[in-house]
């Protein structure tokens, strides 16, 4: 059965974003997707600390929901990463929790599935959207879409419940994600994933390129 992780980085663990996400669920269970929460807004999790301890130990140097989180993230076939705008961006919580998750595993994550999903109450929305995504588009990940941008807007949960565009929005993203989870296991089964290719370190340049 098809997996996937649905990660809150809202703090108010039954907000906006929990109203947003458990929308998708509901989804994923009709079509038979697994499903399995990780609330991060909660939690304590500093940053990166760019030590590189990672590359040695094969986990992050701070035992913390970073390394709860790896295994799940690991064994799931789709995440969705819900958060908050705070100020025009993610929740920083939740951005502490991403910039570790992905740079401390170095299981390969190509053609996991990826949506984003952002609440707010008017305005930020879409830039938030971007920042999460970017964690997906560095790591071979396609990403899920909608009929619209995936966010909803509401102040409380009982707002998001009046947002039915956005309720909408949610629905139809957890049926394209679904979609694609599903197609991606028969293309791996079918013809394999992509070619690797050696990775650059950094970007360079032949010498005397004007």
């Amino acid at each position: 059965m098809p997996k996937v992780l649905l990660i809150n980085g809202s703090p108010h663990v039954k907000g906006c974003t929990y109203t947003a996400l458990r929308e998708m669920e509901k989804i994923f269970e009709e079509n038979g997707v697994e499903t399995e929460w990780l609330q991060v807004g909660t939690r304590n999790v500093r940053g990166c600390i760019s030590c590189g301890k990672c590359a040695s130990l094969g986990k992050c140097v701070f035992e913390d929901a970073v390394n709860e989180a790896a295994p799940k993230f690991e064994a799931a076939d789709g995440v969705v990463v819900g958060s908050p705008v705070y100020y025009g961006s993610p929740n920083g919580t939740l951005l502490a929790f991403l910039d570790r998750l992905f740079y401390s595993t170095s299981f390969d994550k190509t053609m996991k599935v990826g949506a984003a999903v952002v609440s707010c109450r008017r305005a930020g929305n879409t830039a938030s959207f971007d920042v999460l995504n970017k964690y997906f588009t560095i790591s071979g990940m396609p990403v899920a879409s909608s009929r619209y941008w995936n966010n909803i807007h509401g102040f409380t949960a009982e707002d998001a419940l009046k947002d039915a565009e956005g309720l909408q929005t949610m629905r139809i993203l957890a049926r394209n994600m679904t979609f694609l989870i599903k197609s991606i296991a028969l293309g791996k089964e079918a013809f394999g994933l992509p070619e690797k290719e050696t990775k650059t370190c950094f970007t360079s340049f032949p010498d005397g390129l004007q």
